[in-house]
């Protein structure tokens, strides 16, 4: 068999295996060290005395990939970005931003569970976990809208959708794994999912306005706080502000001139203003050992699930399939913008069946050099390209894109894992329940990616700043 045929038979193997209940980094680890050993001992033409040989050259190739790759600096911000999250919520943060949240938003039509939204969103901006912060508005803001007579599954879905921000929003650790799998510029991309994470919290806004005034006994507003209320719940908010502008101004410096340093150090600067913030506001010994669990745990399962995804993808660069798959898609004879919405319904489809990170991880190394041939290659210009943009811009555009995609799939059935953590916090609920409650937010979501792709500004102006 050609390279190609067994890349194509391996890969199938491996989605029968993530399909049969595998766990992603496994099913793929184990899929690239059988395509390393079949390929190399394919190039020996099977010869029985042989097989050793290739066996002891695959293995040596998947020990040397994960380690190149995970000790990369760069991955180090994704233990820093989660760990900020975990430290606001036992400083107090997360109670703090709602409670400005809803102060100064729940007057309007559906008030509490717009509120709700953007306090997810406020929250997503110290927290580079989706599940770490649907865990903790499920206890902090289910409780509050089921006392004024919410629907129990609507406002599940409320805080299970309102998570998924935590996935566009920097500090992302989804984004910088994007970044790592396909070598963009983390700063640009993190810049890049600021004004599409707001964005998309703002449609899931008008959504819920839209539910209110349409459904009766919706969710009352909530009203009576005077301005003296509002003014007074803003002082212990304003710390997740302080936070997100000093990762910002290490990130890309608003000032003007060079950036005060790395991501890396953003991200570490981040989690000790955070630290800090927690130890003032009483953070016991207890809650600090709780947060460095589970920050630890989030974390090794997002580089184990890295490690094996990389062996995997090292095989596919012997098979040849990336450049395959984009030769084939650039020879189809429709619009490259159909092929683009093509790859992206696929990514919907695909994330029914597997969780975000592994899906990203999986797709990647495929899909990302598909499209940027689609657009002209690395290296071209906006006036030449397909889309309208050049090769690095392109490549900051795709990513939102897929990201967003990722955070479509964390509330998709049956895999959806913002709804089963949400169900699993709350004893009154069932995972059907949250996933019937985050349906009215499918829709907010193909609304968000059909926007941001038809008008790549909404991703691409803050990247563009920089740039320029």
């Amino acid at each position: 068999m050609e390279p190609l045929d067994i890349g194509i038979a391996v890969t199938g193997v491996m989605l029968v295996m993530v399909v049969l209940g595998l766990r992603v980094a496994f099913a793929a680890a184990i899929a690239g060290v059988i395509g390393l050993v079949w390929i190399f001992w394919a190039r020996k033409g099977y010869a029985g005395d042989e097989f050793f040989w290739a066996l002891t050259i695959a293995a040596k190739t998947a020990g040397q990939v994960p380690h190149s790759k995970v000790s990369s600096q760069a991955l180090s911000l994704i233990p820093t970005f989660i760990l900020i999250g975990y430290l606001a919520y036992y400083a107090g943060l997360t109670k703090a931003l709602f409670e400005a949240a809803k102060r100064w938003i729940a007057w309007v039509p559906g008030g509490l569970a717009v509120s709700t939204v953007f306090a997810t969103a406020g929250f997503a901006a110290v927290s580079g976990a989706s599940v770490a912060t649907s865990a903790v508005f499920a206890r902090i803001a289910i409780p509050e809208m089921l006392k004024i007579g919410y629907d129990k599954r609507f406002a599940a879905g409320v805080v299970a959708a309102g998570g998924t921000l935590a996935s566009l929003i920097p500090p992302s650790a989804i984004l910088v794994i994007y970044a790592i799998i396909v070598e963009q510029d983390v700063g640009k991309l993190l810049l890049a999912g600021f004004v599409p994470g707001a964005f998309s919290a703002l449609v899931y806004g008008i959504l819920i306005v839209c539910l209110a005034l349409s459904i009766k006994n919706f969710g009352p507003p909530v009203s009576g706080y005077s301005w003296k209320e509002r003014f007074e719940s803003l002082p212990p908010a304003l710390p997740i502000f302080f936070v997100v502008f000093v990762i910002i101004c290490f990130v890309y410096n608003p000032f003007g001139g060079d950036a005060w340093g790395t991501p890396t150090e953003g991200g570490a600067i981040g989690a000790f203003v955070v630290f800090l913030m927690a130890l003032y506001r009483g953070m016991r010994w207890d809650q600090f050992k709780d947060a460095l669990i589970e920050t630890a745990r989030l974390a090794v399962m997002i580089f184990t699930i890295i490690w094996g995804v990389l062996i995997y993808v090292r095989f596919l660069g012997f098979a040849d399939l990336p450049s395959a798959f984009s030769d084939w898609l650039t020879a189809l004879d429709q619009s490259p913008w159909i092929t683009l919405v093509c790859i992206l319904l696929a990514y919907a489809i695909l994330g029914m069946f597997m969780d975000a990170i592994g899906m990203l991880l999986l797709t990647l190394p495929i899909t990302y050099p598909a499209v940027m041939a689609l657009n002209g290659g690395e290296f071209v210009s906006a006036a030449d390209s397909a889309f309208g943009m050049s090769g690095p811009m392109c490549g900051i555009w795709f990513g939102i894109l897929v990201v967003k995609m990722a955070e479509f799939c964390l509330i998709t059935p049956p895999i959806g894992l913002n709804c089963f953590v949400v169900a699993g916090v709350r004893d009154d609920l069932s995972v059907q329940d949250v996933f019937k409650g985050v349906t009215p937010f499918f829709i907010a979501d193909a609304i968000t990616i059909a926007l941001l792709v038809a008008f790549p500004a909404i991703v691409l102006w803050l990247p563009g700043l920089a740039a320029g």
